[in-house]
């Protein structure tokens, strides 16, 4: 099964931090990333998708997508 996960944050090193854990725990870059300015906050936000693939099992929406192995 491949589960996806959308990463999102302010355009910081914080974000980059975020993106590089989840390489670091199996999860592989998706797509593009976005880049968006955010006028209520006068900030940049970046976006990632990441995928994971993970053995077959029922999904289960109440959990959490890191507890997929």
């Amino acid at each position: 099964m491949q589960i996806y996960r959308y990463l999102t944050g302010e355009d910081d090193s914080a974000f980059c931090h975020k993106v590089t854990k989840a390489l670091s725990e199996g999860w592989e870059l998706y797509g593009s990333p976005s880049y968006t300015f955010d006028p209520a906050e006068k900030k940049m936000k970046c976006g990632q998708a990441v995928t994971r693939i993970v053995a077959d099992q029922p999904y289960n929406p109440d959990k959490k997508l890191i507890d997929y192995r």
